[in-house]
């Protein structure tokens, strides 16, 4: 089998702006790519940037995948981790951009085999409930949500901080006293506290049942994690400070975390995503597997490796839903509340309306 041509697609969803600590998205930055073979089957993969995490864009992401794409041309998709190993040594980092390649690899190899991605991964059914996440607001615009989402029968509630400690502990105040303590709260500070700041603000919300804490500090500060750890009553989970296996080694290591959110708009995808749940793994550090701002369909590859892979616990697999304006995907997972629900389609199960595409800034290779 080779890979005959690549179809490349500036993959642009509109959306209600999302805030977090580091910045305000208005629309998803994604990039979508079909990769066909010389025996008909194609594969899907999307990626979403999001630039103020992993420092690309849809642009660039754009661009890479032209060059990502000449390269592979005339090459066997099968051989995944020779042709994932090729994108490495042709540019370091651009993980996000790498990830959509990775994913149409996968999406192949499973259709090629006949089985849903899940099944080629060697995984089975499981339930799978996602939380469901709120932007940076007022604290009483932020409680208001809180309720809103009680109402839906949200189990679960990620929460954005990292603008301001003091009013941090305030947001979480008001939304527990709005909501009350069944619903399990996550925060997310997406490295917008300093040391001082995410003591203050961890301490501060010591007694209202956090789940854990994502990403309090800026990734630069990492040597400062196994003390804030010790001083924190909440549990601190790595993400923007994990891209790679090198990374949870590293934190791992030096006790600088309790859990570690894999995602493959950070690693490149499901190889290296693999490799981090089986570094985490061995270390008894159970994963959450989140996203950026993606559409169903990496939402669904999403849901087949979390259904291979049994250290992922934790889901916040909500991207479609945290403002997405249009739902141009075709197959994939649904929602039922926020239990993610797949079916037992050949390989990822998931593809992109046709006459959405036709609008979208595209090429082929």
């Amino acid at each position: 089998m080779q890979i005959s041509k690549i179809e490349i697609y500036k993959y642009s969803i509109p959306m209600v702006p999302f805030v977090i600590a580091t910045g305000t998205m208005h629309y998803a930055q994604n990039l979508l790519v079909r990769v066909h073979t010389d025996t008909g089957l194609i594969g899907i993969g999307e990626c979403s940037a999001f630039p103020m995490i992993a420092g690309e864009t849809q642009a660039t992401c754009y661009e890479m995948a032209k060059d990502f794409a000449a390269l592979w041309k005339h090459k066997d998709p099968l051989q995944i981790v020779v042709r994932m190993q090729e994108l490495d040594l042709f540019t370091a980092g651009n993980y996000t951009a790498k990830s959509a390649f990775d994913l149409a690899l996968y999406d192949i190899a499973a259709k090629n085999a006949n089985l849903p991605l899940y099944q080629f991964l060697g995984g089975k059914k499981k339930r799978i409930e996602s939380d469901l996440t709120m932007g940076i607001d007022t604290p009483e615009k932020m409680a208001a949500t809180a309720i809103e989402f009680k109402e839906k029968g949200v189990n679960m509630i990620k929460v954005k901080l990292g603008k301001n400690a003091q009013e941090d502990i305030l947001r979480i105040k008001k939304i527990r006293e709005a909501i009350g303590y069944d619903i399990q709260i996550r925060i997310d500070a997406n490295q917008g506290w300093s040391f001082d700041d995410a003591v203050l603000a961890l301490t501060g919300m010591g007694n209202f049942q956090i789940a854990f804490c994502e990403q309090p500090m800026r990734k630069w500060n990492d040597e400062l994690l196994p003390e804030l750890m010790a001083i924190s009553p909440i549990p601190i989970m790595a993400d923007e400070s994990v891209f790679t296996h090198h990374d949870a080694e590293r934190l791992i290591r030096n006790k600088a975390c309790t859990y570690i959110n894999i995602k493959f708009a950070k690693s490149g995808g499901i190889c290296e995503a693999t490799k981090i749940n089986k570094v985490a793994e061995a270390n008894g550090i159970p994963c959450m597997l989140g996203g950026m701002l993606e559409s169903r369909v990496a939402i669904t590859a999403n849901v087949h490796f979390a259904l291979a892979n049994h250290n992922i616990q934790f889901y916040d697999l909500d991207t479609c839903l945290v403002g997405h304006l249009v739902d141009p995907v075709i197959g994939g997972i649904t929602y039922q509340g926020m239990e993610l629900l797949l079916t037992d389609v050949p390989g990822i199960g998931a593809d992109v309306d046709p006459e959405y595409l036709k609008k979208l800034e595209q090429i082929v290779i």
